[in-house]
């Protein structure tokens, strides 16, 4: 097995808004339900604002939501919301330095380059498109990231370059994947396609439970 070996984050390429779709691929307690995603990124250069929607026919919509700014060190951001039959938000109170659930769950502090779990999809877009050739199989990036109710240092790991048939073409990607190392923790697959500028055109979520959310690339707009 390749060393891991942990990176600074560094990112040093920001990609152009975008809006990407997805067929989607839902196994839940047993039963398989299709639905449509679009992921939408959107910059000016100094603020951004990332939304990604998931619906079916038969799903209630879910929409996470992230703004911020945009800093050498890659994305800051500022509020992540989290919606399908209600709302829940992070606020990341960086004169404070904390993050304020609406929840009322218990305040965490704001760790250095700490993301949300929708602004972590481009900071590793950020980080893979600055330098590729650092982002060899085995090596690991940790990214502090925060949900609506807690924060955690999530750890990916460089899987290699693999070929992929979605539903938008044939597509070669870099996967990253991040382990459970709790409980009740889910695994992460993310895959960024070089020739389409790191986009991510897969998203595979896994819980402990075994169900499963599969995004899987269908077409690009671009703006």
């Amino acid at each position: 097995m390749p060393e891991i070996s942990a990176i600074p984050v560094q990112p040093t390429a920001l990609p152009d808004p975008v809006r990407v779709h997805y067929d989607v691929t839902i196994h839940a307690r047993g039963l398989t339900l299709p639905a449509r995603a679009q992921l939408d990124w959107r910059h000016d250069g100094s603020t951004y604002e990332a939304r990604m929607e998931v619906n079916g026919t038969l799903l209630t919509k879910r929409v996470q939501e992230s703004a911020g700014a945009i800093t050498a060190e890659g994305l800051a951001p500022s509020r992540f919301s989290d919606r399908s039959r209600n709302e829940e938000a992070t606020h990341f109170e960086r004169g404070q330095g904390k993050l304020v659930f609406s929840n009322n769950r218990p305040e965490q502090p704001l760790q250095p380059g700490m993301q949300d779990r929708l602004s972590v999809l481009v900071q590793l877009t950020m980080l893979v498109a600055g330098d590729p050739a650092r982002y060899q199989p085995g090596t690991a990036i940790a990214i502090p990231t925060a949900s609506t109710r807690d924060a955690e240092t999530w750890v990916f790991t460089v899987q290699g370059e693999e070929d992929l048939t979605l539903p938008g073409g044939k597509v070669r990607a870099l996967k990253l994947q991040r382990n459970p190392r709790k409980e009740f923790d889910q695994q992460v697959e993310l895959w960024l396609a070089p020739r389409m500028d790191y986009a991510p055109v897969r998203l595979r979520l896994t819980q402990p439970n075994g169900d499963s959310s599969d995004l899987r690339w269908s077409s690009t707009d671009k703006s």
